[in-house]
């Protein structure tokens, strides 16, 4: 039994409306998500508030941060932060990681995206100073994957399919979606638990180009369903964001439309009676994996 995490940034619950929501074209299964949706309707999409109580457009490091720890870090600075966490944001994160956290529960953990070989020739305070979710890794003690892991099939670059690693000279294999979903599922034979981090989804919202944005859905939508069909009956698969952009391709700010999440396997009842919006994440996910256990 297993749990997979997979965080989308920037992916809100819109409108079905196709001129500036990509999910609301034709075909998309899994993130076909809309405002006005019952929660636990057929489509099994639940959104969740992304404004943590405070007023103007949801940003990256203090939703991420509340994502991570259960913390309402925007409130904690009295502000929506953008960008990476900043030194306040990080001691929250040190402390209260989502991955440290499975790490103390005795869980095998992973965060399972590639870095490449620049980010290891860097000093460790420099580490400390990017990504939330870099950060929770450095505080769990984890252990970053590499290119090497990404040739051997053992870990994932954030487009899936490493083609900007091969555009820049990198000798790395050309994944399709659907290996990259076989990469991923098999991971959950191996591990306890998986954090995976897409970020195109944000990228395309800001560009506010209909087509760019279309393709992203429609790979992650179509790796999703592959991922689906390979994992155990006993898996848990958590989606979800911090914060909405690529839903509403009218606007080239984020949203503050709730953020998207879908739930499959038999966690998934549990977690959608405890979460409500991304502070609730961490601490139903804990409440979770400790049961599980119990």
């Amino acid at each position: 039994m297993a749990f997979l995490f997979l965080f989308i940034d920037g992916l809100g619950t819109g409108e079905r409306d196709a001129s500036k929501n990509p999910c609301a074209h034709p075909g998309i299964r899994h993130l076909a998500c809309f405002s006005g949706d019952p929660a636990g309707s057929a489509c099994g999409c639940k959104p969740i508030d992304a404004n943590l109580g405070m007023p103007g457009l949801p940003q990256s490091a203090t939703g991420q941060t509340a994502l991570f720890t259960g913390i309402n870090a925007a409130e904690c600075i009295g502000r929506h932060l953008a960008g990476f966490p900043n030194r306040e944001l990080r001691g929250i994160l040190k402390e209260h990681s989502l991955l440290k956290r499975m790490c103390e529960m005795g869980r095998k953990t992973v965060f399972y995206n590639a870095y490449r070989p620049i980010f290891f020739s860097l000093p460790e305070e420099k580490k400390w100073k990017l990504s939330a979710t870099t950060v929770i890794t450095l505080a769990a003690g984890l252990s970053f994957r590499t290119l090497t892991d990404l040739g051997d099939g053992k870990a994932l670059y954030h487009d899936l399919t490493n083609e900007s690693l091969i555009q820049r000279g990198f000798d790395i294999p050309l994944f399709t979606v659907e290996q990259a979903a076989h990469i991923l599922a098999g991971a959950l034979r191996e591990h306890d638990f998986i954090l995976y981090e897409y970020f195109l989804t944000d990228h395309a919202g800001h560009s506010q180009d209909i087509g760019s944005a279309a393709a992203e859905i429609r790979k992650l939508d179509r790796w999703t369903d592959r991922l689906l069909d390979g994992i155990r009956p006993e898996d848990t698969v958590l989606l979800t964001s911090d914060h909405g952009n690529i839903e509403d391709l009218s606007v080239k700010t984020h949203t503050r439309n709730p953020a998207m999440m879908r739930i499959w396997g038999p966690g998934r009842d549990f977690l959608e009676n405890r979460i409500r919006s991304i502070q609730d994440v961490t601490p139903a996910v804990i409440e979770w994996m400790g049961a599980v256990s119990a």
